[in-house]
Parts: structure tokens; C-alpha cells; sequence
């Protein structure tokens, strides 16, 4: 009997989409849309995200345009944005709010990088939390004696392998990311 691997590659995308995420909103000397997806609005009687009351683009390198669709949520966002204390700028005007990101210092590129490795670690160790169920669900079956002592042992190399490919995925994401916020 062969082991069903599906379900703890899909736990590992999950993982890694998390992680993708959790960098998209750390800061970087670009404009990046994505910062402002975790911002919570509080407007119409309950809390909706940005993008679900305005156009959000970027107007140049270091420039968000947020441009509601009701003018009167204007200050709802900003106060929102200013709350969630990101270290942008924000300028309201004619047409909606400008998020200014201003440039980085050494000292704060430092501190990002930071984050962006403790983001990986934190992948890394629900990783090992979903590698640790599989291993324990192969030793079940051997127990119980649905698969040879043999194929334990097969089985834990390839999730093994299938955990260093993973790794190797983590930091690639996690040294792009850096050398992004290292760029000056």
C-alpha cells in the first residue's frame, strides 16, 4: 500500500502561501497594494477591509492611490491606515488618499530583515508540526500492521525529502524578500 502524500503537500502550500502573504505586508521602500490588506475599516456599521470601499493601485514607486467610492468614508480610511501604524504618510485631496512610503533607514532595513527571518522560522515550525502528524500517522499504520517495517522507513526519507524541498522553498521566498528590503 502506498502512502497518500496529498494531504500534507496541500498542508505545505497552505504554509507557503501564509508565507507569501505574511511578506506581502511587510514593508519595503516600494509601494506595495498589499500592506493594506489586513487594515480593517470600520464603516457601515461593521469593520470591511480597503479594497472593499475603494480602488487601490499604486501611482509611482513609493505612492499608494486609494480612491474610495464613497467620499464619505475618506476619513474612515485614513484614520484606519494612521491606527494600524505602518510607518506611511498619508495625504487626503480631491480625489481620495495618497500613502506615501517613505525611504528606509539602515537601521529599519535591518529590523525588517528581522522580521522577514522570523517569519520563516514561524513556517518552518508549522512545518515540522505537519511533518511530525504524518510521521506519527505512518508509524500508526505500520503498528497496526497496514504497511512492512520497510516502507516506515521508505516513507520517512520521502517525507524527509519532501521537508528539505520545503525548506529550500522557505528561504528562497525569505532571501528574495530581503535582498527587496536590502535594495536601496
Amino acid at each position: 500500500m502506498a502512502y497518500n502524500f496529498s494531504d500534507f503537500n496541500s498542508k505545505i502550500k497552505d504554509i507557503e502561501s501564509w508565507l507569501v502573504a505574511e511578506f506581502g505586508t511587510v514593508r519595503t521602500g516600494r509601494a506595495n497594494p498589499a500592506i493594506l490588506d489586513r487594515i480593517q475599516v470600520e464603516s457601515y456599521g461593521s469593520r470591511m477591509g480597503i479594497r472593499e470601499l475603494a480602488n487601490v493601485g499604486t501611482e509611482d514607486a513609493r505612492t499608494i492611490r486609494i480612491s474610495p467610492w464613497d467620499k464619505t468614508q475618506l476619513v474612515s480610511i485614513e484614520k484606519a491606515i494612521t491606527e494600524a501604524n505602518l510607518g506611511l504618510s498619508v495625504v487626503t485631496d480631491d480625489n481620495g488618499l495618497r500613502i506615501i512610503f517613505p525611504e528606509l533607514t539602515g537601521e529599519r532595513r535591518e529590523q525588517l530583515a528581522k522580521v522577514v527571518r522570523s517569519k520563516t522560522e514561524e513556517a518552518r515550525i508549522r512545518l515540522k508540526s505537519e511533518r511530525q502528524k504524518v510521521i506519527d500517522d505512518i508509524e500508526k499504520q505500520e503498528k497496526a500492521g497496514e504497511m512492512s517495517e520497510d516502507d516506515k522507513f521508505r516513507y520517512k526519507e520521502e517525507v524527509q525529502k519532501i521537508i528539505d524541498k520545503a525548506n529550500a522553498d522557505f528561504d528562497k521566498l525569505a532571501e528574495e524578500k530581503e535582498k527587496d528590503i536590502k535594495t536601496v
